[in-house]
């Protein structure tokens, strides 16, 4: 007898809150927050996307701008979101595409919905190094891969490339890999939950319902990669801005902090901006100019992003 299928549609919808990345998160069974969740129907939807704009809307009142498809993920053993999966058989194999959305405004959410803006880096603490490496990382984290490595030297470079130990930069692309790795030495609160095992003695971050963290961290990694090639960051400014602004949600986003004249620098190099001659007041010293993005030129071009040798690494 052939296992049903069913095919899922999740969402990651990013938005930046000055030097707050943040993602909409709905409340599931057991309060564990996820990614809005909802099922393609191939009789009544056209495509994916068209699916996933409405019931988002329907989910949290919330109208999408810019997405783009993120990953597929099918795991067989995969722990389903079964509020929203009810009515599916139990033997039903789920398998989840995955969505990046980028919204310049945290559009208020009707009082009646169980959704939320929250911080990412509330799931995430030790992909935020704006003011150093975080505490975490030594004091948690290295002692406890560390020892679920003794004897294989495979993992502990493994660890070594993806946290930056033992003489190895930290690279803030490697999010998922990171991810991964805690999940697989059973240090975050969704392998124990997975596996049925005790849970760890040392909270690690939000944990999600179902996989999401997994997918939160496969977006994280794929903006801050595309951040370089591609002006995707602006999808997240308003129409004027300036360029601490620009310079403050870029910081956010990579967990570093950037030099701000190499920064300046490199962001004329591109020709991605435009000054608007208005100044905005209240910004603590002189008022700053605001800034527009040159859309047009993305549309005659392929306009790159923001250049990494922008960027300054902390000790």
């Amino acid at each position: 007898m052939a296992i049903p299928l069913i095919i899922g549609l999740s969402v990651v919808i990013v938005a930046c809150d000055g030097d707050t990345p943040r993602v909409l998160v709905t409340r599931r069974d057991g309060g564990l927050g996820g990614l809005p969740f909802g099922t393609f129907d191939p009789e009544g939807h056209r495509t994916f996307e068209i699916a996933l704009r409405g019931w988002v809307r329907e989910q949290t009142g919330f109208d999408l701008g810019y997405v783009e498809q993120l990953y597929t993920f099918g795991d067989r053993d995969r722990e389903t979101p079964e509020a929203t999966l009810a009515d599916a058989p139990a033997d039903a194999r789920v398998v989840s595409v995955g969505y990046l959305a980028l919204t310049p405004d945290q559009q208020r959410l009707p009082d009646r919905l169980e959704a939320q803006w929250r911080g990412w880096y509330s799931h995430f603490p030790w992909e935020d190094h704006r003011t150093g490496r975080p505490d975490l990382i030594d004091r948690e984290i290295a002692p406890r891969l560390a020892t679920w490595a003794a004897g294989s030297d495979s993992r502990r470079t493994r660890i070594d490339l993806a946290f930056g130990l033992n003489g190895q930069d930290w690279s803030e692309d490697r999010v998922l890999e990171r991810y991964e790795l805690l999940y697989e030495a059973g240090l975050v609160i969704e392998c124990a939950r997975d596996a049925d095992l005790p849970l760890p003695d040392v909270r690690l971050g939000e944990p999600m319902a179902s996989d999401h963290r997994r997918i939160l961290a496969t977006a994280m990694e794929r903006l801050r990669g595309k951040i370089r090639y591609r002006p995707v960051v602006f999808e997240l400014m308003p129409d004027r801005f300036t360029l601490s602004d620009l310079q403050i949600a870029c910081e956010g986003l990579l967990g570093l902090s950037l030099h701000k004249q190499n920064f300046r620098r490199a962001l004329d190099r591109t020709g991605l901006v435009c000054g608007t001659g208005e100044m905005k007041a209240g910004t603590g010293g002189r008022p700053a100019e605001l800034y527009r993005f040159m859309r047009e030129r993305v549309r005659k071009s392929a306009a790159i992003g923001i250049a990494a040798p922008a960027l300054r690494r902390e000790p």
